[in-house]
């Protein structure tokens, strides 16, 4: 992927945010990572989502985490960012929320329970809440590597989200299916203890949502093109 194209997926995934009702006002972030050139691009600090524009993203050194070329700061939560993909080599894109729900979670230190297969399909496993950590350097971001389970996200006790995939876009698909999950789970808890379901279940619609959902494009086969004998003439 080139920077320009990187530049375009991650300035859509972070606008996605806003139209996802998973951000307000200039908070949340998403970034995105080329591994073979070791360069991310970020969000830009206080910018606001309908302006943003692929020009805005601030380029960034992965292993110096020194800024390339911009006009503008990149987000305060870049630290953080770079903690996560320099110890999880799988990760290609990082989402950050402040989202209702997960937020709700968050704010009173528990975990997003395992009670519906739609989670299960996705995270195979609870949402992890972190203990509480300030900002301060690299401690969001050893929290994150430290209290992360299954799932591909994790809250921040009293802070927010974090959502990660191989792309900015995955990113942001999970940060919309946390939310949907931390809703529907904190409705059930308005009606009693939700029902977890066991580990070993959440395995099997794991599985099978990441190994059979979906189509699969054929790739395409030459055409053969038959030429028609000619009528003399």
């Amino acid at each position: 992927m080139s920077l320009e194209q990187l530049r375009e997926e991650v300035c859509r995934a972070n606008k996605l945010l806003m139209e996802h009702g998973l951000v307000c006002l200039h908070s949340g972030n998403v970034s995105g990572l080329d591994r073979s050139t070791g360069r991310l691009v970020i969000k830009p600090s206080g910018v606001d989502y309908e302006t943003l524009s692929p020009e805005d993203l601030v380029e960034v050194d992965l292993i110096t985490g020194k800024v390339i070329s911009t006009h503008l700061r990149p987000s305060v939560d870049l630290p953080h960012h770079l903690y996560i993909y320099r110890n999880m080599p799988g990760v290609g894109g990082i989402a950050h929320a402040h989202s209702d729900y997960a937020t709700a979670w968050a704010a009173v230190g528990r975990p997003v329970p395992l009670c519906l297969t739609s989670m299960a399909d996705y995270f195979g496993g609870e949402i992890p809440c972190a203990p509480y950590v300030d900002n301060e350097g690299d401690n969001i971001g050893q929290a994150i590597v430290r209290y992360r389970g299954r799932a591909p996200a994790i809250l921040l006790a009293n802070h927010g989200a974090f959502t990660w995939g191989p792309t900015a876009l995955d990113a942001v698909k999970l940060a919309v299916a946390l939310e949907d999950a931390a809703k529907k789970a904190f409705l059930a808890s308005q009606l009693g203890q939700p029902l977890e379901i066991p580990l070993e279940e959440a395995r099997k619609w794991y599985d099978k949502y990441h190994h059979g959902y979906g189509q699969i494009v054929p790739p395409r086969t030459p055409q053969t093109v038959t030429r028609q004998p000619q009528s003399p003439g």
